[in-house]
């Protein structure tokens, strides 16, 4: 625990770095960099990938401090090997690999390598405090271990804010026997976003003021908008509800694009990656969410895309026109252009406060539109289950009325389990919980905020269908579940109203048990949770063969739902949410598998 503590806790070396850096001039404290612009090959050309002996297996990772320029403004990245991306690192499903991983970054406390979504044995995992001490300034550490699966993942950092100044890159493992999925040609495509703010600044700011970075607040004149389009009455109950919660509507995501510069492969969009696609050959993308804190909406104007992994698992192909790719998600989609022409590949935030985007094409000279910015979302208190508060505020009811919604609202209370199973969650005072929601939805069908009225087909939960062999059995053995909770006026993030520092100890899973655990986000924000060193299978209305296997499952607000977890390996396992503030300030837990 005191391991743990020292890793959630921002030491004043770690918190100084990158403003010394900057003060004492990139140039003089740098060594062994060769250019000061440092993208890998595989995200300029081809898919090259971080060689090695093909009988040994062995990766060498090293971090160093790097000078990084986007756009003619310069930074220090914590780059794996020089790069951001870091390298590309191609595996074979039952190769036994070994990875040193030196920390070359003399006045940080410790640096790590989380293998996210990999199933391997729990000490080489990579969450300081948790199931090693991290790798300390001049040290090595050898992870080691089987690959038991293939598909498409990613590594980064899970020390202090490195995973947002640069530490991530891409996984693909190859299967053992013939890949399931044709392609003529593939590309990884990495997105992320980068702040030329401290991050230990963001997250000061995201404390002092809730909404810091939110630029597309509503005015009155929003209120006299809505009240043309939906009438006074209805206008002024919204209006008065989210002020009685002391929340914005159009708070959608903690860091916008006010400082943010989102990037595909290291490219911003003024940079404009490129990814070499022929008309009748089919490519495979490779998409992975290595954001911070962004859960980006991606569509290619003009091509349909056909989603065959989720989180590196094959599904069933869904034929879409955009999806929604959660943080730390991997989605695997193919295209088949029939014309010689160019294409956008276009990831919008969630809050569209800004936009990445690279281009497609057979030559690099080709060039394609830009497509028209959408507005942002504006939220529903439908959404988050509180369509009756607003009624409560403002409206005409009588006593009797009054007394009738009250009934209802504790009969459906009592549906709301609480953290040990089916007692409903009701936490007394507790400054970590600003609101509950009295009336959680299963809402798997709907692809996520400001999507779906577009006229095209966009990806939601419902529609993935696992292809893969299912392993486990359907019994559910026990029960558990789990509250998303928060009070965002302070900045705090938590499960079952504690914070990680709060939790008695760690959570007991059983062996090979089969547990269903339930999901209940009582917060007004989406929450990729990932759960290391097991699959996570969405129960989202398939047979029991089909439901998809996840490694982040992205809950929306309001929402209740459900999955299956079969423990495999023992051992001490992280369990968060993957906005990287969020975890930060508490949404964190360990899983104790015996």
């Amino acid at each position: 625990m005191n391991q743990l503590s020292k890793y959630l806790t921002l030491s004043p070396t770690e918190m100084n770095r990158r403003r010394f850096l900057k003060q004492a001039g990139l140039g003089v404290f740098v060594t062994g960099i060769n250019a000061s612009f440092p993208l890998p090959a595989w995200a300029m050309d081809g898919l090259e990938f971080l060689s090695t002996d093909q009988h040994d297996r062995l990766f060498e990772l090293e971090y160093r401090y790097t000078p990084i320029e986007i756009d003619g403004k310069k930074d220090t990245a914590t780059a794996i090997n020089g790069t951001v991306p870091a390298p590309l690192l191609r595996w074979k499903e039952g190769d036994r690999i070994r990875l040193n991983v030196k920390n070359n970054m003399m006045d940080t406390d410790h640096t790590s390598i989380h293998w996210h979504g990999i199933l391997l044995p729990f000490r080489m995992d990579g969450v300081p405090g948790i199931n090693f001490n991290g790798i300390k300034p001049g040290e090595t550490y050898e992870y080691h271990f089987k690959v038991q699966q293939y598909g498409t993942y990613w590594y980064h950092s899970h020390s202090f804010f490195q995973e947002q100044t640069g530490a991530y890159g891409p996984i693909i493992i190859d299967p053992k026997e013939a890949d399931p999925i044709k392609s003529d040609n593939e590309h990884v495509v990495v997105l992320s976003d980068w702040t030329f703010e401290d991050p230990h600044d963001v997250f000061r700011n995201l404390h002092k003021i809730e909404g810091y970075y939110n630029w597309q607040k509503r005015t009155i004149f929003d209120l006299f908008e809505n009240m043309k389009k939906e009438g006074n009455e209805k206008a002024l109950r919204q209006w008065f509800a989210w002020d009685k919660m002391r929340m914005s509507p159009v708070d959608i995501l903690d860091v916008t694009g006010y400082a943010y510069t989102y990037l595909i492969n290291g490219h911003s969009p003024d940079m404009n990656w490129f990814g070499r696609i022929k008309p009748g050959q089919t490519t495979r993308l490779r998409v992975i969410n290595a954001s911070a804190m962004t859960n980006f909406d991606v569509r290619i104007p003009g091509l349909d895309m056909t989603v065959v992994m989720a989180d590196g698992k094959p599904v069933k192909p869904v034929k879409v026109h955009e999806f929604r790719i959660g943080v730390a998600e991997t989605y695997d989609v193919l295209i088949r252009p029939t014309k010689e022409e160019a294409y956008t590949f276009f990831a919008e935030p969630e809050d569209r406060s800004g936009f990445a985007r690279g281009t497609l094409a057979p030559d690099k000279e080709m060039k394609a539109k830009i497509p028209k910015r959408r507005e942002r979302p504006v939220r529903e208190l439908k959404e988050i289950g509180m369509a009756m508060m607003a009624d409560n505020l403002v409206g005409k009811m009588d006593h009797h009325m009054m007394k009738k919604m009250r009934k209802k609202r504790d009969s459906e209370i009592k549906n709301i389990p609480g953290p040990k199973g089916p007692e409903p969650f009701l936490p007394k005072d507790l400054p970590t919980v600003a609101m509950i929601i009295k009336n959680p939805q299963n809402r798997l069908h709907d692809p996520g905020l400001g999507l779906g009225n577009d006229g095209w087909k966009v990806l939601s939960y419902k529609d993935l269908k696992n292809s893969a062999p299912q392993p486990y059995k359907p019994i559910v053995d026990r029960e558990m579940t789990v509250n998303l909770t928060a009070n965002m006026e302070r900045y705090m993030f938590s499960l079952d109203g504690k914070k990680f520092s709060q939790q008695p100890g760690p959570w007991l899973f059983k062996h090979n048990e089969r547990l269903r655990l339930y999901f209940v986000n009582h917060t007004m924000m989406d929450h990729p949770m990932h759960l290391h060193g097991m699959w996570m299978q969405l129960e989202n209305g398939s047979e029991h063969d089909e439901i998809p296997f996840k490694h982040t499952i992205l809950v929306k607000p309001g929402e209740k739902l459900s999955v299956l977890i079969t423990p495999i390996e023992k051992g001490d396992w992280a369990f968060h949410c993957h906005f990287l503030y969020h975890m930060e300030a508490g949404m964190f837990q360990v899983v104790r598998v015996k």
